[in-house]
């Protein structure tokens, strides 16, 4: 090579370093918040590793080009907008949202905003204008609440032929806990089925509830799920076990838990559903634009330990039914 040629390329060698340097140190971080009304979610375990571990198999690595913030009411409802403004001011790109309350946080605050589960009927508690066509800053994950009651009914009265009344517990300040309860004793009037309506805004209400099941004994329990129900779930387990109550919850870590059985929306598949659309946000997409997402796959999970603890034989016919036997 000539003495020139060789001037020349090291010349352009000098000008384009800077410049990779300058594309490298400029390389977008991209930021995402977690926000529910329960305990933070945390990046290293459970739904939030599946998110976190979602995310890197579509590009986005925390530590690298991935940031994560997290924020938790611990059960203090009213905390959530302020606690969203917190991620807004984090300046996250897409807020990952567990409740209805979070998800209306969020919503109301503008930050592209994916439920990844807990929110009721995005539609009917109006969160977005379709499924098909969400509108506005809102998608995410949702399931057919009148359908998955049906189905925890239908299970309850497999596993116990003399249920006649069920007793409700839900979180009435939760409007997409009130929708799902509406959605419940709506499937229970149909079966056949009376409801013992024991709403509950506080860990008091509780008490008030067990009181009133002591003085009108139901023949089963169906636990709605949210922040203050989940938060208090050890006491209706004890409730369900001293009384010898079959009870039915929404979620399979709650029968791993010591509930004696659950069924819905496996949670591994909604969040890695929810880190692909927050993937598609980061990618440019908007809200607006993306449908929601049905869950595909709903787990049936039996607590063979409680059932044991309270002399209560479940059916082969049901037992032949689970995803999962908790032994």
């Amino acid at each position: 090579m000539r003495r020139r040629d060789v001037l020349q390329l090291l010349a352009g060698a000098t000008f384009a370093a800077p410049g990779a340097a300058r594309a490298q140190t400029a390389a977008k971080i991209y930021r995402i918040g977690t926000l529910t009304v329960g305990p933070p979610i945390p990046a290293n375990e459970g739904t939030g590793k599946i998110l976190i571990d979602g995310l890197a198999k579509r590009g986005f690595k925390l530590g690298d080009n991935l940031a994560y913030e997290a924020r938790g009411a611990a059960g203090k409802v009213a905390q959530t907008p302020n606690l969203m403004q917190e991620l807004k001011a984090a300046n996250v790109d897409v807020v990952v949202t567990v409740s209805y309350p979070a998800a209306a946080a969020a919503k109301a605050s503008g930050v592209p905003t994916v439920i990844a589960t807990g929110s009721g009927d995005p539609v009917e508690t109006g969160l977005v204008a379709s499924l098909a066509h969400p509108g506005g800053n809102v998608t995410g994950i949702s399931d057919d609440a009148a359908a998955l009651s049906t189905k925890r009914l239908g299970l309850l009265k497999q596993m116990s032929p003399q249920l006649r009344k069920v007793a409700m517990l839900w979180n009435k300040d939760d409007r997409g806990m009130s929708q799902r309860y509406d959605a419940s004793a709506k499937a229970a009037r149909e079966l056949g089925v009376t409801v013992e309506p024991l709403g509950v805004r506080e860990p008091n209400d509780f008490d008030e509830a067990f009181a009133a099941m002591d003085h009108d004994p139901p023949d089963a329990i169906l636990m709605v799920s949210d922040s203050l129900t989940l938060l208090n779930r050890k006491r209706v387990f004890d409730y369900a076990l001293a009384h010898r109550l079959p009870a039915i919850y929404e979620q399979d870590f709650i029968a791993r838990d010591g509930g004696l059985m659950s069924y819905g929306a496996d949670l591994h598949e909604s969040f890695d559903r929810a880190a692909a659309l927050a993937a598609r946000i980061f990618q440019g997409a908007k809200p607006a634009d993306l449908p929601f997402e049905i869950p595909s796959r709903y787990l049936f999970v039996i607590n063979l330990k409680t059932a044991k603890a309270m002399n209560f034989t479940v059916p082969p016919n049901v037992l032949a039914l689970a995803d999962e036997v908790i032994e």
